[in-house]
This record gives structure tokens, sequence and C-alpha cells, in this order.
């Protein structure tokens, strides 16, 4: 008959067990020699960074990765990471942000203190961001050679890692997860720091770019990727990847590597072939709403940085007629210029002036409002919005104007009603049949 124990003695086991590995952790510490304290004062560095910001560079480097404090408006700074090289004359680019949206000023601190927390305090004490780790068996601090920041400990294992936080950026190794962070955000905007409107998202089964405006509870879709894993499974994971396209090594690969759930599909999506090495690549949604890969050379004195991808190009890929605010709150593109302001009396020379007509206080009703035509456009949803109906356009205005958030509706042969929150880029078509109607004051 086999030996058992009582279950008073299996329990005592257990605690004991728990408690010791408590202990183990609790005693984990950071050793004094890599603890630190950094204030935000001194002079500015020198040295050509993105966004026209000044920095402060701190002593926490991995060529071609540094630390900084930097701020692009007075006394409002992010501790955020940059990518380039000292000898070089070339610009040095942003790659990830702490605290994003949440700037600290003059005097705030960086502590790493003995209990394995990375603390950003303002100059009042007040915790503007932290890492969340004090207490968890932390005992270093180090930048690795992707540019991943992270807080490891005794046996090596990552507490926490920059690369569960991107902002707008992902560096080559970097992952979107269905079970984690799925998206990039862009900047508002070159000097505004905080999330902006627009998003690269990982769904289940595309990838897709949204614009956030404030005329919509909802994100406007913008662009759509071909579907992956053949309507199978969903996405799990989406990692930006470099690699040799051949022994050779005459060219590398960038673009994504991907895993599906509930299939065994999985892949690559390359979206581009440099002609060197590209490992210090970098893939980031900018504050126009277009997706960029830079790369970074670090074997040349000048021209350190090449665009190896623009999503919206012009050219190869899709049209910068269709990003949302190409032409500001509303204008004509063709050819990917902005070429005309659609007013009442016509089409004039585009500025960036040309807006919407300014409504009255909404209160809905069709004897309130009034409408113009545009004819052979389209509206930057389109190619993603089937909108509603078949419906006769007398129907389909009398839906509009009953909607205060209704700026404007478009109806093709198709009979569609397609009502629109933001009017944004309009796209010059050929098709005569694709007509806007913009709401007007009566």
């Amino acid at each position: 008959m086999p030996c058992s124990l009582p279950n008073s003695s299996l329990s005592l086991i257990t605690i004991f067990l728990l408690l010791f590995c408590s202990s183990n952790v609790a005693n984990a510490t950071v050793p004094p020699s890599r603890t630190f304290k950094y204030i935000n004062e001194g002079e500015t560095g020198e040295l050509s960074v993105e966004y026209f910001a000044d920095y402060r560079a701190l002593p926490i480097s991995l060529l071609p990765f540094q630390l900084c404090f930097y701020n692009t408006t007075p006394n409002a700074f992010t501790l955020g990471l940059r990518m380039g090289c000292r000898r070089s004359e070339s610009l040095m680019r942003w790659v990830w942000d702490a605290n994003r949206g949440r700037p600290v000023r003059e005097n705030a601190t960086l502590t790493f203190g003995s209990n394995g927390n990375l603390v950003l305090a303002d100059a009042d004490g007040s915790v503007a961001w932290q890492t969340g780790t004090a207490n968890k068996g932390v005992v270093g601090l180090k930048i690795q050679q992707n540019g991943n920041l992270v807080l490891y400990d005794k046996k090596g294992k990552f507490i926490w890692q920059s690369f569960d936080h991107p902002t707008d950026t992902l560096l080559v190794g970097q992952t979107l997860r269905s079970n984690g962070p799925n998206k990039l955000v862009s900047r508002t905007s070159i000097a505004d720091g905080s999330e902006g409107p627009y998003s690269f998202v990982m769904e289940q089964r595309f990838l897709k770019m949204y614009y956030k405006t404030k005329n919509s509870p909802l994100p406007l879709l913008y662009y759509r990727s071909y579907e992956f894993g053949n309507g199978q499974g969903s996405l799990a994971n989406l990692k930006f990847y470099c690699s040799p396209e051949s022994e050779q090594t005459y060219a590398y690969e960038l673009g994504f590597t991907f895993d599906m759930k509930g299939s065994t599909t999985s892949g690559t999506y390359i979206l581009s072939r440099p002609k060197y090495n590209s490992t210090y690549s970098m893939l980031r949604v900018e504050p126009d709403g277009n997706l960029k890969i830079y790369t970074f050379n670090e074997n040349v004195e000048w021209g350190t940085w090449e665009n190896t991808f623009k999503l919206f190009d012009g050219d190869d890929y899709e049209s910068l007629c269709n990003l949302p605010r190409k032409c500001g709150s509303l204008g004509i593109c063709e050819d990917n210029q902005c070429v005309a302001c659609p007013k009442p009396k016509g089409l004039m020379g585009w500025s960036k002036s040309c807006a919407p007509p300014v409504l009255s206080p909404c209160k809905g009703g069709d004897d309130k409002v009034g409408y113009y035509k545009v004819v052979g456009v389209e509206h930057f949803t389109n190619e993603y919005t089937e909108g509603d109906g078949p419906m006769k356009l007398n129907d389909c205005r009398v839906k509009c104007s009953n909607d205060c958030g209704c700026l404007g509706f478009y109806r093709e042969e198709s009979s569609k009603c397609l009502m629109v929150p933001e009017l944004g880029t309009l796209v010059k078509v050929t098709n005569l049949a694709h007509v806007a109607h913009i709401k007007m004051p009566k």
C-alpha cells in the first residue's frame, strides 16, 4: 500500500515552500553598484534629433541606443529611447517613450532603487511613470542589442521589458500579440508626443489602420491588409523581423513573421528588401497616419537613415490621397496632391485654410440645413465601408439631416448611403456617379 501524508502535513509543506520562494524573491535586491538616481537638469545636447527636440542624455546606453530626457515644448520632458550614432552627422530618432502623455519638468528624477522598481518622478515628487517591479526579484537593468530596455532577475529572466509597452514604433524582434499589446498609436504631432488619432492594429485576420475623430464614437478604418490564414484561425502574434534573403546576404528582408491560433498556418509578410544589413530598423505610425520603416546603416557617416518602406507612398502601395488628413479638414486629392477646395459655389484652389461650412448648433431636421454637391469623389473610408441601403437619394438626405454627427453623405451607382462624421480628404475618381453632398447651413 503506497504511503501518504496527512492533509495537515501537506498543507504545512505547501506553506513552507511558498514562504521559502517568497523569501528568495524578497531577498533578491539590486546591488548598490547598480542603483541610481538621475536628475533632469543641466545643459542640453548638441546632436541633431527628431522633432527639433532638446535632450539630456543619460548614462544608460548600448550603441546605437541611449536613454534620454527630451522635450519638444518648454519644460515638458519625456523619458525616451533614441537610436543613432554620435559619430554620425545624421539625425537621431526616438523609438520608445516611457511617460507618454504625462510629461515631467526640470529637476524630475529617474530612480532605480534596491527594491528593483524604476521610477520617473516629477520635480514635486509625484510619480509620472514606473515599471511596477518593486520586490519582484529584479537585480539589474540594461538595454539589449535590439533596443529592448529590460529589468531582469538573478537568473536573467525578464521581469519587465519595454518591448511589452510599444508606443508608435516597433523595433526588429518586437511583437504584437493577441493576448498582449496589439497596436501602435501615433504621436499627436511633431510637437505633441501624447497619443494621436492614428493606430496600426493587429486584429483577428487583418492588419488595419484607423483614424480616431472626436466626431465619431468609433475610429474610422482607412487601410486593411490582405487576409491572414486563408480564413482559418486568428492571428496569435506578429513580429517585426529582419533576415538575410540568402546565404550571400545581398539583400535583407524586412517585414512580419506571424502565427495563427486555431491553425497550423504561419509565415512571413515582406515589406521591404534593403541591399545592406537592416537589423537596426524601426516601423512607425507617423503623426500624419502613414506607416513607415526607417533603417539605420551604422557603416556610413552621412545619410545613415533610409526610409525603406512607406505604406502610403503614391507609387507601389497606397495613394497618399487615402490618408484621412492629407488635405486637412477638407480638400480634393488627385495624383497624391491636394488640388481643390469644394465650396458651395464650386471648386476653388486648395489651401490649408480649406474647411467644411460652419454649421449652427445642431437641432436636427431637413429644414435646418442644405447641401452642395461635389461630383466624382470618394471618401477616404469608401473602400472599407458598405454604407446603408440601397435607398433613395432624398431618404439619404433626410437621414443625414437628422443626424447631428453627419457632415455629408455619398451615394454611388449602387444607391448606397454612406454618412460620414468627418470629411477630410476626398479622393478624385473618374466615375461621376460617385457624388458627395456636403452639409451647409440654410
